[in-house]
């Protein structure tokens, strides 16, 4: 894995800068490179901080993802599911355009830290009608995981 990181370009422009206009130029920048993929990562979106949600709604507006994803802790329990919940009505009420986009994925950190918490993680797939597409069992590359229902089932039997 860590062979593979290290072919991975970071298009970085610092703080406090406009964050739509830096994932719009990295875009460019990828296309002219002929990379198929960009990942834009907005570190720390507080569903209650409206100038950085309004800077959120803007990047989406402006450069259109294929995929929106949450990334939240799973050890957060129930607490996660109202912050999923007002990242999405945040988006919503931010967004300049008249179809906003929200979630379309959830990716769970912490997941080998929840036991008796799993019941949250379905709650936020229920809540918002989006799967859960990855988890984080670790601190390597490696430890980022495909979302399996049948493990989920299975620890909500044991």
């Amino acid at each position: 894995y860590q062979r593979r990181v290290r072919d991975v370009e970071l298009y970085e422009k610092g703080y406090g800068k406009d964050a739509s206009g830096i994932a719009q130029e990295a875009i460019k920048y990828a296309k002219n490179k002929g990379t198929d993929v960009v990942l834009i990562d907005t570190a720390g979106r507080m569903q209650d901080n409206e100038p950085l949600m309004k800077a959120l709604a803007k990047l989406v507006h402006v450069n259109s993802p294929d995929l929106i994803l949450f990334v939240g802790e799973a050890l957060v329990g129930n607490d996660g599911v109202d912050q999923l919940m007002k990242f999405n009505q945040s988006m919503i009420d931010c967004s300049p355009s008249s179809t906003p986009r929200t979630v379309d994925g959830i990716v769970l950190t912490k997941f080998d830290t929840i036991d008796d918490k799993v019941g949250a993680a379905l709650s936020m797939v229920y809540s918002t009608g989006q799967p859960i597409l990855f988890v984080g069992v670790g601190q390597q590359y490696k430890d980022l995981k495909a979302f399996s229902v049948n493990k989920i089932v299975k620890l909500l039997l044991q």
